[in-house]
């Protein structure tokens, strides 16, 4: 009887952690999509350690062409930072933001959650659908919670499909002011109220991803 409780136990016992980390690179390499590590381990045999994985897995990749990094709560394989420009043909965005759009998107990103009153009040210009519309088809923003104010206004938030678009791991890796007028994202006159990232209350920041 104890012999076949062992056969029984063995046949659950995990896999070596090298074949673990093998099973992480996989799942990682072939998924477009950051994952996370309950899906790791979901897709994974019983018994299976998906972050221990993962830790070993990022450590082997340092200094490699590409790099095993964290997106939000999530992981992906992604292209060395410092080797973006040999990408530069397959990376070459077809659609163009509006002004009005890249200036929406940013307001989103450093004051989120924010409503599309307040919106309008940082740009002191109305925000029309369409460029609502089209932040939401490029899935760079979601709807957030509503506020618990009159009418309960709906917020907006960026997504962890814009975190990875841009390489940031949260929304408190976003450049502050210098960085943003060096790369010509911003002219050289005061933009309206976009506050240091490591300054945002980090209330605000967990409702990020949070389920609505």
């Amino acid at each position: 009887m104890a012999e076949d409780i062992g056969t029984e136990e063995s046949l659950f016992e995990a896999p070596p952690m090298a074949e673990q980390e093998r099973m992480v690179e996989a799942i990682l390499f072939a998924s477009a999509q950051p994952v996370s590590v309950r899906e790791l381990e979901s897709r994974m045999p019983h018994g299976c350690d998906a972050a221990q994985a993962l830790d070993h897995l990022r450590r082997r990749y340092e200094g490699r062409g590409v790099n095993v990094i964290k997106v939000a709560e999530a992981w992906a394989i992604r292209t060395a930072p410092d080797l973006g420009f040999l990408m530069q043909k397959e990376t070459v965005e077809t659609r163009k933001l509006s002004r009005a759009a890249i200036e929406t998107l940013a307001i989103i990103a450093y004051h989120q959650p924010v409503t599309r009153a307040e919106i309008e009040e940082i740009r002191g210009v109305s925000v029309s659908r369409g460029t609502i519309d089209q932040l939401l088809e490029m899935e760079w923003i979601r709807f957030g919670r509503r506020r618990m104010t009159p009418g309960r206004p709906v917020t907006f938030v960026v997504t962890q499909e814009f975190l990875d678009h841009f390489g940031l791991e949260n929304a408190r890796d976003l450049p502050g002011l210098k960085e943003l007028r060096s790369a010509g994202l911003l002219d050289s006159r005061p933009p309206p109220e976009i506050p240091d990232p490591e300054d945002t209350d980090d209330d605000d920041q967990t409702e990020l991803f949070d389920d609505n």
